[in-house]
């Protein structure tokens, strides 16, 4: 059983896969920090303990921050194929 904190939410029978435009449930995470490799290392830390797929990543980098860069990490749930 997935964690409801971790958890996105589509009606009941949403699937859009098969069509040209195709919507597929996806989540972000962001990992600011005052180094890339420091945004590398909280995302891989963070990603080793999850069970999900990782879909796709972006960088951000704010001028005047605290923490300048932002690692986008772009990621779906591994669902158990067995639960309904």
């Amino acid at each position: 059983m997935l964690d409801p904190n971790y958890s996105l939410d589509v009606p009941q029978g949403f699937d859009d896969s098969d069509a040209e435009t195709g919507v597929h449930p996806i989540a972000r995470k962001l990992f600011p920090a005052v180094t890339a490799a420091d945004a590398f290392r909280k995302a891989h830390e963070w990603l080793r303990e999850q069970d999900v797929r990782l879909a796709d990543v972006s960088w951000s980098h704010m001028d005047d921050e605290d923490q300048p860069y932002w690692l986008s990490v772009y990621f779906t749930f591994e669902l158990d194929p067995e639960e309904p």
